[in-house]
């Protein structure tokens, strides 16, 4: 059934709560139906068709139309739809997944516990440092320290470490035991003068600060995302991640990488953590994992986290934790299959073939009179939004100079993301062609060029 924009039957259906969502103005004008997608495109209800720059939410690696993704799904609810994972009991699509996870997964990652989204690997990732500083014998050691403008989930925990103001603000966040550190924009935090490096090493020094203040044995991990995606696809300053890490080992506090936008080539490796040179002891995966057909997620612990849990366990009797869905045969079988075609097509290749123009062009919008700061690595980007290039002065808040640039955008048929930091984010799929590249940034620059009419 078609809805015109402001029908009653889509006005109902503004009734629903829509995450990111000013309520007021949507229940004013109803939400966009979409319809149906290929490749890299979506159309909705009113025929309209848009390039989807943003990869759905970061996350449909492989177009919105994979025929081999369809019949896995389609397959495996055939043969069984679903089962659980408590208690011993496995499917094949569960074992087969873990396997391949793990055999492309940094060292020395070893197991895998899967999930149903990026925030519940998040929320399991904290429990498990918790758990394992139990195991240990270190009951205090339990503080975890995450980054200002760190996007890590909305959950009560994961919300806890999203350090930014709409994740908190009127959700009485963070809990306890949630500490934040520096954020690493070298555009909006270097002093005057500061090199990269000796910018890296004053957060390096600042997080040293900070652990030796709340006491080392109280501090158990850091989280950070390789690059930092809703806080405004911020790509870490040079020597930032060799410095942290040598904090974070001298006082024995684990680096949880979240890869939950990072993972499955978008960095141009398979992991950020490669791009950046990070070994963590434990990560988090979720969107590109099934292309976003279905959700699943995943945490992964190094073999000596899981010997600790073994330990524990035998103790309390059970690994007191999991989840219903978690591990599900059918987002498994697809999750499973996504990895082949990986693999099998060689997606990876192609990103590295195709990043090169996707950089270009993104860059090339940096002298844009609204546009203050162009970051980005492999097929992930975000522009920063200012009011005058020479100060680096914003826009008011009241200006939404994304959420315009974004809404131009869209008029022009291209699907990108406002961010909190007055960014706006690219992440197309990973199939991307360059002619839909170049798609992509003429229309993105047009959003621009209309947005910069009514704000300059």
């Amino acid at each position: 059934m078609n809805y015109a924009p402001n029908s009653p039957a889509a006005r109902d259906i503004a009734y629903n709560l829509h995450p990111y969502t000013n309520l007021a103005v949507h229940e004013e004008k109803g939400p966009m139906i979409l319809e149906r997608g290929e490749g890299v495109y979506v159309w909705d209800d009113q025929g309209n068709k848009y390039l989807e720059g943003l990869a759905g939410l970061w996350c449909v690696s492989l177009g919105f139309h994979n025929d081999r993704l369809v019949k896995a799904a389609t397959e495996q609810l055939a043969k069984l739809p679903f089962s659980h994972t408590f208690a011993h009991r496995a499917t094949m699509p569960n074992i087969e997944l873990s396997e391949k996870l793990i055999s492309i997964a940094p060292e020395p990652l070893a197991k895998a516990f899967f999930v149903n989204s990026g925030s519940e690997a998040i929320d399991s990732a904290i429990k498990f440092v918790w758990y394992y500083n139990n195991g240990r014998g270190r009951p205090e050691k339990k503080k975890i320290i995450s980054r200002k403008r760190g996007y890590h989930g909305v959950t009560v925990a994961g919300g806890s470490l999203t350090a930014m103001p709409v994740q908190q603000k009127g959700w009485d966040l963070p809990i306890d035991r949630i500490l934040h550190c520096d954020t690493p924009c070298y555009y909006r935090g270097a002093e005057e003068g500061e090199s990269e490096q000796d910018f890296s090493t004053r957060l390096a020094e600042n997080l040293d600060k900070l652990i030796q203040e709340e006491g080392p044995d109280t501090v158990a991990a850091f989280f950070a995302e390789p690059v930092m995606g809703a806080g405004g696809v911020l790509t870490p300053p040079a020597g930032y991640f060799e410095k942290v890490q040598k904090v974070l080992k001298k006082h024995d506090v684990l680096f949880v990488a979240d890869e939950v936008i990072n993972g499955f080539g978008r960095t141009g490796n398979m992991w950020g953590s490669q791009t950046y040179g990070i070994k963590p002891d434990m990560m988090t995966c979720a969107k590109q994992l099934s292309s976003g057909y279905l959700p699943i997620g995943a945490v992964m612990v190094t073999d000596e986290i899981y010997r600790v849990f073994v330990e524990q366990s035998k103790k309390l009797g059970v690994f007191g934790t999991g989840f219903t869905y978690g591990g599900h045969p059918v987002s498994a079988a697809v999750a499973l299959e996504t990895l082949k075609i990986y693999e099998e097509e060689d997606t990876l290749g192609h990103v590295r073939a195709v990043m090169p123009r996707f950089q270009e062009r993104l860059h090339g919008l940096a002298e844009h009179p609204l546009v203050g700061e162009v970051r980005g690595v492999g097929l992930i980007g975000g522009i920063e939004i200012v009011r005058d290039k020479a100060t680096k002065e914003s826009f008011p808040a009241e200006r939404m100079a994304a959420a315009l640039v974004n809404a131009k955008a869209l008029e022009e048929g291209v699907m990108v993301r406002p961010l909190p930091s007055d960014s706006i984010g690219v992440c197309p799929p990973l199939i991307i062609s360059e002619d839909e590249i170049d798609e992509l940034f003429d229309k993105l620059g047009r959003g621009f060029d209309a947005a910069a009419k009514e704000l300059l």
